[in-house]
């Protein structure tokens, strides 16, 4: 059932909230490490009172939110054990808007710490695959596109993504993620990875529901400095679509499972996307985030240590304790990058590359609606396989994501069918504010037959 026919049933009193919330939670509890933390209580009582007075444009509906997002006085951690046992004491605004609508907070969905990974292996409570438990779900937001895939009650997930976060595990668990354009949605109550970077977005196991989820989210929040004050584009029609060449790289399989749901398309060349993104993603990422992780240092929030020695000593002992192998390697590599003499050299060098990206997508974008691709080129990789790859290799994995993201383009991940009975994802990207044209093309490719 998608979520326009379950608010029906629940608005009309053919459908128990309390009853669809009780199978969920049993669900919730019941999956492969999806959550890191799930609100029984608070979700029971707030059913309750839905059933007796279903309001909103999501009344009733459950959602599960990235643990990098806060929700008052549940703990959200990013992953991380140096956040651990934070309540904040105050809503992120995207889950003010989602509770104003009748939505009902179920839990905190397990990630890669602070979205640090393409397969949320770096973090304590690593998330399974619904389709194969030997798999991952994909990274970061692995516990939101897994359970996603692996309830059978209507839900909406909220995601994040940086550089692929909610596209990769779309594609890995065979449901539907949506990236908005950058400053879209509110970032106010996000933990941050890299600020220029985030975005706050939904997964979910339709198209329409996942839109259902933007709409209620999107919208200017004076409270973030980067918030748009501009609406989504009314435009629906989708003109000329284009596959971008240089994503075609990758296995025969994907690639013709991806060119099987569109027609009437032309091969357009994005070379710079190809050749630079990646290291001019990791380049501004890093620097960003080991700034934003210098505020973890054991005294305000979080993890922490009896005080001795002096702060240097301090706080190297709690964050060589708290951090993990990985966000201690991106802490060291980012703040490298933006150290006295390499500044220049290489975080202001990446962002003159991040223009001449977005310049080469606008440059697409006066000919094209949409550009076409495979969200990632690879099926879900088994635990076995991840364990052997190394940071490098890890990296690599978000080739085909990191442009988007960079530019802050919204785009579409839908599942375009199966390699190996594991779910193959086509990525749709469209110009600033163009979500509709998303949304119109991505049901179309949703309706065809997989």
């Amino acid at each position: 059932m998608n979520l326009t026919k379950y608010i029906d049933g629940v608005k009309s009193g053919k459908i128990s909230v309390v009853k669809t919330v009780e199978k969920i939670l049993n669900e919730a509890k019941n999956s492969p490490n999806h959550f890191a933390a799930i609100t029984k209580q608070y979700a029971l009582e707030r059913a309750e009172f839905l059933e007796k007075k279903p309001e909103g444009r999501l009344a009733g509906v459950s959602i599960s939110v990235k643990d990098c997002i806060c929700v008052k006085n549940v703990e959200s951690a990013a992953g991380s054990e140096i956040l651990k046992d934070y309540r904040p004491p105050f809503n992120a605004t995207v889950i003010e808007k989602l509770e104003a609508e009748g939505a009902i907070i179920i839990g905190k969905t397990t990630q890669d710490e602070f979205g640090f990974g393409s397969f949320s292996v770096n973090t304590k409570k690593i998330p399974k695959n619904p389709l194969d438990n030997l798999r991952s779900c994909g990274g970061s937001s692995g516990g939101a596109a897994g359970f996603t895939a692996f309830t059978t009650q209507p839900h909406l997930a909220i995601g994040e993504s940086t550089g692929g976060s909610i596209a990769n595990p779309a594609s890995f668990c065979g449901v539907v993620g949506l990236t908005p354009t950058y400053g879209l949605v509110s970032r106010y109550g996000l933990i941050d990875y890299a600020n220029s970077l985030d975005k706050i977005g939904t997964i979910a196991k339709s198209v329409n529901d996942a839109f259902l989820g933007l709409h209620v989210m999107a919208g200017h929040d004076k409270k973030d400095s980067t918030s748009l004050q501009q609406e989504i584009e009314k435009e629906k029609k989708v003109k000329k679509i284009a596959v971008i060449k240089e994503s075609l790289d990758v296995d025969k399989e994907i690639k013709d499972l991806v060119l099987s749901k569109i027609r009437d398309y032309d091969l357009i060349s994005l070379p710079s996307i190809k050749k630079y993104s990646l290291q001019a993603y990791y380049l501004i990422a890093l620097a960003e985030s080991s700034t934003n992780l210098a505020r973890y240092c054991g005294l305000r929030y979080g993890a922490s240590e009896a005080l001795k020695g002096n702060f240097d000593q301090y706080f190297t002992e709690v964050r060589s304790k708290f951090f993990s192998q990985e966000a201690k390697r991106r802490i060291i590599l980012g703040t490298f990058a933006r150290m006295s003499g390499f500044r220049d050299a290489y975080y202001l060098k990446a962002m003159k590359v991040r223009t001449l990206i977005i310049n080469e997508y606008q440059k697409a974008f006066k000919k094209y609606d949409i550009l076409v691709s495979p969200t990632m080129p690879i099926i879900a990789p088994k635990f076995s396989e991840i364990s052997k790859l190394t940071p490098a290799e890890n990296y690599m994995m978000d080739i085909l994501t990191v442009g988007p993201n960079l530019a802050g383009l919204p785009h579409l991940s839908i599942n375009a069918g199966f390699k190996n009975k594991m779910p193959v994802g086509i990525m749709l990207t469209s110009n600033y504010l163009h979500e509709n044209k998303l949304q119109y093309l991505g049901g179309e490719i949703e309706n065809q037959k997989v």
